[in-house]
């Protein structure tokens, strides 16, 4: 049994911080909105801060919104970092499995070596289903051993997991990931509204496409709730947003163009704009048929 912490209880971290209490860990728990009672009836232990969290745990992980969360519950006041002693062996590992921004990460690690701690960013793919699941795919920067240590909680968490290389490498794949799924969704939306258009039935369309070089996970999944009109967040347009925001910032700093990330994200910036932040990202759909002036018939027995 391991020592643990989990900063960030909300859609995703609730159900992975339940997959390490399942294990037999013994688990901090901390979160802006408080630690669910689901969570507490697995044996988890309320903290009221982050630094509470690390002073009591090895290995501390975090599952957060965005860049600016991280580094308020890492060096803000009541702080992970002021739990953190460069005298301690092993050492303190923080794994961040939040998507953020590459360049914040590498910051964010060299002020936590400098507390003699170790960093591993870990964002995941997979949304909602996969953490409730744990077949999330984690993609890793940092250190050889801390990732060595860290593997076997990983493998409570998800199924494919690879460490790229150092820190930021995990986030940098997370921004490519979201980059493609992005892109994807946005097609799957442009090409069902194309064969509603044209008068085709979409779910018979899909359900072809679903065996020929079409076929991808964003039409499987996102294409059944775009054909349901069931638009509840799995992962939201504003983390999205936020997440392509990420690659044009990284895009503008190396100073490469990346024309179609910049394109879906003002679709999704104009999805914002009609109120629809809190959907999930598939929801990017109701932009395009605005645009079109057509909207799609729900299917309810779209699989």
């Amino acid at each position: 049994m391991t020592d643990l912490g989990f900063i960030g209880l909300g859609i995703m971290g609730r159900p992975m911080a339940g997959h390490l209490l399942d294990a037999g860990h013994r688990v901090f728990l901390h979160s802006r909105s408080g630690v669910p009672e689901t969570l507490r009836a697995k044996g988890g232990l309320a903290c009221r801060s982050g630094m509470e969290v690390a002073r009591g745990a090895d290995i501390v992980f975090l599952m957060l919104p965005d860049t600016p969360d991280v580094e308020a519950v890492l060096f803000g006041k009541a702080g992970v970092a002021e739990a953190l002693t460069p005298d301690r062996m092993p050492k303190k590992i923080i794994v961040d499995m939040s998507s953020i921004s590459p360049m914040a990460t590498k910051d964010f690690a060299r002020r936590i070596g400098a507390r003699g701690c170790s960093y591993l960013d870990a964002p995941v793919s997979g949304g909602e289903i996969g953490a409730r699941d744990a077949t999330l795919t984690i993609m890793v920067g940092g250190p050889e051993d801390a990732f060595a240590r860290v593997r076997p909680l990983f493998e409570l968490l998800g199924k494919t997991i690879t460490r790229i290389g150092g820190n930021g490498d995990g986030q940098t794949a997370k921004v490519a990931n979201q980059i493609i799924v992005a892109l994807n969704i946005q097609a799957v939306a442009e090409a069902f509204l194309f064969a509603s258009a044209a008068g085709a039935d979409v779910a018979r369309v899909r359900e072809a496409l679903m065996g020929g070089f079409a076929a991808s996970r964003v039409l499987e999944v996102h294409g059944a709730r775009m054909l349901r009109r069931t638009f509840e967040a799995g992962f939201k347009i504003s983390l999205h947003r936020k997440d392509l925001a990420n690659a044009l910032d990284g895009a503008r700093e190396m100073k490469l163009a990346l024309p179609a990330t910049a394109t879906t994200q003002q679709l999704f910036q104009a999805a914002a704009a009609e109120g629809y932040d809190g959907l999930d990202d598939s929801a990017l759909l109701k932009v395009l048929e605005r645009l079109a002036d057509r909207e799609i018939p729900a299917n309810p027995n779209a699989k």
